[in-house]
């Protein structure tokens, strides 16, 4: 579950049962320099590690206890994994190897598998450390790859170095870049010389692991790492997308109408710089085009909207992939945001439109330490004066804001002429920020805790994921209270941003994919496939298990509840990017809405609660060309968003096959309709009309 907005607790010491012949240790810090977490790697005389990895973002975050034996090729021989994963369920993993035979245990997760040669183990929950011994084993392979267990191959290479010092004393370290793990490219900073480790390993903008002591080095590694992802995320913007230059048709397409929920009759749609310029029935015009492209009958949606993201520069691809033109941003690193906006203007990044959310925060130790931290009116002031003159249309307030503040902040907020949404602020209900003047309310949580909150529940740990997971069940939906929350709700004009596919995790237990991934965790990397399929809360018997189950549906039947009263509802995920808003879109219609409905939540909604509805949202003449061209009718089964064939935006053409291919992910549709391109110049040939434009 991907949550980006920090915080960052500091930690207490710790001791191991053993002495080490050598220790590494490896401090990580978060925004401004905080310490969030460290990483100490006994090493005994034997070779023997022993690894104690702690970090806590936002009042979460794992805990792990190693101990890893390795075989002379610098794999793993045995290995023991026990501790807390970041929601707090059970980590205890073990592998080991005996000659040709290799055995693995992650909770419910099992296998064994004849080996020969160097493999290395991956865990589904380990530590940093296990980055460290794979760059070693690289090394000593003498090649630049090493097949993994259960399966896949993880590949490295080095991209630059760079001599960094600690008061007087210098080294050189390697940018090495990795694949055949997760979805993207992996960075890992690395000593040189004949036996090679770990030395940092950098988020640029989020977070920085590296070797305690050498850390005034980390903006400057931070600059090149960036360079080299800049290189090949440029490579991608320049290589997948195909330009629209030039007069385009889309030839004989059904559109989906968001206004009306209606599908129309076979059209023909004219694209010009990254606008619809005229939407005629099939066969109207004889007009010389560009690029001519025949839908064969499809349906077009508008682009789709999430409206909770957290987009990272090698996201971007994922969510076209996925149908996602515009992103709503709800809290970011500052300079990041901006820079990916720019940059995907200037077509060097993959990326959706990005409307940006402004994230402000209150100073605790719970704090998340993204965009603004404030102590007072004064700087929550200053902060709004920065995003409104960034064009942001739109704050957002997180858990640890100070509520004495809040309602001026509101007020000033909307006199600068920006939307106020976020979290429910520590020891506050949902009620309060609605009386504050809230526009709209992040995540089905915070809106339901509103009902099991006392005043001294902190809900900046953890408890405001558990809370919900264990006194939801037992919620009367039907009472009093509950109707007139909906109704205060309403009438103040509330939008609320559920986000229910992310909360599937309260109720998944070991083994099992939550549901909203199901469709599509077959398709992606191995790696992943076991992840999707681990428990992320601590859910220690069935009855637990039962009891989480039966409180999630109750949140999916709430959102109907309200969707049904009149309450706007906007699709956001903050998880896996493109592929859980599908899974959004699925869980709406499970909660009431028809296909068709959830559909126009996807666009229109978006759309106007991201105050770009004059451009975007709908297929119309002059509105931004965001189009998607579907096999299927999501109307009917909204499960067809899936299917998608091509993804118009930003004056190009997108094959979602060509990204998934790039990613090592199993394409869903692997027909690509054929952009016919001409050399027709503009204005020349008798274009014929049979019948007047529409407009």
């Amino acid at each position: 579950m991907r949550f980006t907005p920090i915080a960052a607790l500091l930690l207490a010491s710790f001791t191991f049962q053993s002495l080490a012949a050598e220790q590494r240790r490896y401090t990580i810090l978060v925004d401004n320099g905080v310490k969030a977490g460290e990483q100490i790697v006994d090493i005994a005389d034997n070779g023997e590690l022993n690894v104690r990895f702690i970090f806590k973002d936002n009042g979460r975050g794992p805990e792990l206890n190693e101990s890893i034996k390795l075989n002379a090729d610098g794999t793993i021989a045995s290995y023991s994994g026990q501790g807390k994963s970041t929601f707090g369920s059970v980590i205890n993993e073990k592998f080991q190897r005996e000659g040709d035979n290799a055995s693995w245990h992650a909770g419910e997760q099992k296998g064994q598998t004849k080996v020969s040669g160097a493999v290395m183990y991956l865990p589904v929950d380990g530590s940093p450390e296990l980055s460290s011994i794979a760059i070693n084993a690289i090394a000593k392979s003498g090649t630049n790859s090493i097949a993994l267990l259960p399966s896949g191959t993880l590949t490295q290479q080095p991209v630059s170095d760079l001599i960094v010092e600690k008061g007087g004393e210098k080294q050189q370290v390697q940018l090495l870049v990795q694949t055949g793990v997760g979805l993207e490219p992996n960075f890992v900073w690395a000593t040189s010389g004949e036996n090679p480790r770990l030395f940092a390993s950098i988020a640029p903008g989020y977070l920085t692991l590296i070797e305690e002591g050498w850390q005034d080095n980390a903006t400057k590694m931070a600059a090149i790492q960036q360079q080299a992802e800049t290189k090949l995320l440029t490579d991608m913007a320049t290589k997948i997308p195909k330009e629209l230059a030039g007069l385009t048709v889309l030839r004989n397409v059904r559109i989906f109408d968001s206004k009306t929920t209606k599908v129309g009759s076979a059209s023909d749609v004219y694209l010009l710089r990254g606008k619809i310029t005229s939407i005629v029935p099939t066969g109207t015009l004889n007009t010389p085009v560009q690029n001519d492209i025949d839908g064969k009958g499809r349906m077009v949606v508008p682009g789709l909207f999430d409206m909770h993201g957290h987009i990272s520069r090698w996201e971007g691809p994922l969510h076209l992939a996925a149908g996602v033109t515009t992103l709503r941003d709800m809290g970011n690193d500052n300079a990041t945001i901006q820079a990916i906006i720019d940059e995907t203007e200037h077509q060097q990044l993959l990326a959706p439109t990005v409307v940006p959310t402004g994230f402000l925060e209150g100073e605790s130790p719970f704090s998340a330490r993204n965009g603004f931290v404030v102590k007072d009116l004064a700087g929550a002031k200053s902060a709004i004066d920065w995003y409104a003159a960034h064009g942001y249309p739109q704050l957002k307030i997180y858990n640890s804001f100070p509520k004495e503040i809040l309602k001026d902040t509101v007020i000033y907020a909307h006199s600068r002429g920006l939307r106020v949404s976020g979290h429910v602020p520590a020891f506050l209900k949902a009620e309060d920020v609605i009386a504050a003047g809230f526009d709209e309310i992040q995540h089905i949580n915070q809106m339901l805790l509103n009902f099991l909150v006392k005043p001294d529940t902190d809900t900046r740990t953890l408890e405001r994921f558990y809370l919900p997971a264990k006194q939801v069940a037992g919620l009367d939906l039907q009472s009093q209270k509950v109707q007139d929350y909906i109704k205060l709700m309403k009438d103040k004009g509330i939008v609320v941003d559920p986000t229910l596919a992310t909360f599937d995790f309260l109720k998944k237990v070991d083994g099992e994919v939550g549901d909203p991934w199901k469709a599509i965790v077959d398709h992606l990397p191995p790696d992943l496939q076991r992840r999707y399929a681990t428990a992320e809360l601590d859910i220690p018997d069935a009855a637990t298990a039962k009891l989480y189950a039966k409180s999630y549906a109750k949140m999916v039947e709430f959102v109907g509840m309200m969707y049904k009263a009149g309450i706007p509802v906007v699709a956001g995920t903050d998880e896996l990017a493109g592929f859980t808003l599908q899974g959004e879109l699925e869980l709406l219609v499970k909660a009431g809405l028809t296909p068709a409905q959830a559909l126009q939540v996807a666009t229109l909604n978006g759309a106007r609660y991201s105050k770009v509805e004059a451009s975007k949202g709908s297929i119309e003449v002059g509105k931004d060309a965001d189009l998607l061209l579907v096999d299927g009718d999501p109307t009917k089964n909204i499960s067809d968003i899936r299917q998608l064939a091509m993804v118009i935006t930003q004056g190009q053409a997108i094959y979602p096959m060509d990204i998934y291919q790039s990613m090592g992910i199993k394409p869903f549709v692997t027909a690509k309709p054929v952009i016919k391109q001409s050399a027709a110049a503009p204005g020349k040939g008798a274009g014929s009309a049979k019948h007047g434009h529409r407009h």
